[in-house]
């Protein structure tokens, strides 16, 4: 188990001490997003903001035209939410290269509540011109995405988690912007995950061989922009696709893949598996995920449903 946010914090110390234009900004929440290591090792080039997340965006986006990198970070519910106007108009309008990494992503918050379960954040994020969004799977991706976005041109938002992940990668893995990554080959289904997900995914996966069930797994952690050939080919070869996303499934992952196959050649079968319109309770994260459905017994009925709905013979177009 790692925590994404703790790797977060790791990976910016690293890029600080390689590229002086690097500078970080945080509101007041330094200590739980981990820029705090950040602000230890470079405090000239460290801003703690206060409470006041939309200037602290726009402080991002004027340092962004000095040539500086700005990362950007508080509990995701604050910097999608409370922030929005000005990342579309200070950041995304005006093409600036601010990285929004967020921390405390969806309803493994846990006892913090709905007030503070970010389940909407993709959403938002991914609807703005000219954004990029990522969700990592693991400890291991995330300390290449914070690498590969420092290095990208453009606005990016980076969606963390609060809780640690299983580990899923090991330090041969490259991550690429905008590439899925397979990670088990199948033929009768597709689950195609994100975040924490993909190792709810995998463990289901499991599972579903002990049933005679053989399906492929992808992490999607780019979801804008979104690799189509992979779902394209996901819906073409095995005909069946779950997606499974602790978010909404409204504008999340599984708005995404679905719109990608509404304009495939490929008809697919499809289903989502995320919150399903509402809002988060508090609770310890093991006992939400259960709660709305997003564990591993979950994924497993949902892919054994879609299955059994699959025609014997998949339709030519």
């Amino acid at each position: 188990m790692l925590g994404t946010r703790d790797v977060y914090g790791d990976t910016l110390v690293k890029l600080g001490g390689e590229n002086k234009d690097v500078v970080v900004l945080d509101a007041d929440l330094s200590a739980s997003t981990r820029t705090s290591k950040f602000a230890k090792a470079f405090p000239e080039r460290f801003f703690n903001m206060g409470i006041a997340e939309q200037d602290m965006i726009s402080t991002a986006a004027g340092l962004a035209t000095c040539g500086k990198i700005p990362f950007v970070s508080t509990f995701a519910v604050f910097l999608t939410g409370r922030a929005w106007d000005q990342v579309r108009q200070s950041v995304c309008y005006s093409e600036q290269n601010v990285k929004l990494v967020s921390t405390h992503a969806g309803i493994t918050v846990g006892e913090d509540s709905a007030t503070h379960h970010a389940n909407e954040d993709i959403a938002l994020m991914r609807v703005l011109p000219n954004m990029t969004v990522i969700s990592p799977a693991d400890g291991i991706e995330t300390a290449q995405v914070i690498r590969a976005v420092s290095e990208h041109k453009g606005p990016v938002y980076v969606r963390l988690a609060r809780c640690k992940f299983p580990v899923i990668y090991d330090e041969n893995y490259h991550f690429q912007i905008g590439r899925a990554d397979t990670l088990k080959d199948g033929d009768q289904a597709t689950i195609i995950a994100i975040g924490i997900m993909v190792s709810q995914a995998l463990k289901a996966a499991e599972e579903l061989e002990k049933d005679g069930i053989n399906v492929r797994v992808i992490n999607m952690s780019t979801l804008k922009p979104i690799d189509t050939e992979a779902i394209r080919q996901a819906a073409c070869e095995t005909g069946a696709i779950v997606t499974a996303e602790e978010h909404s499934i409204i504008g999340g992952l599984g708005s995404a893949v679905a719109e990608v196959i509404g304009e495939s050649d490929h008809p697919c079968l499809l289903k989502r598996i995320g919150l399903r319109d509402c809002f988060g309770v508090s609770g310890k994260p093991d006992e939400l995920m259960e709660k709305f459905c997003l564990g591993v017994k979950d994924i497993v009925k949902e892919t054994k449903g879609i299955v059994k709905r699959k025609p014997s013979t998949m339709p030519s177009i």
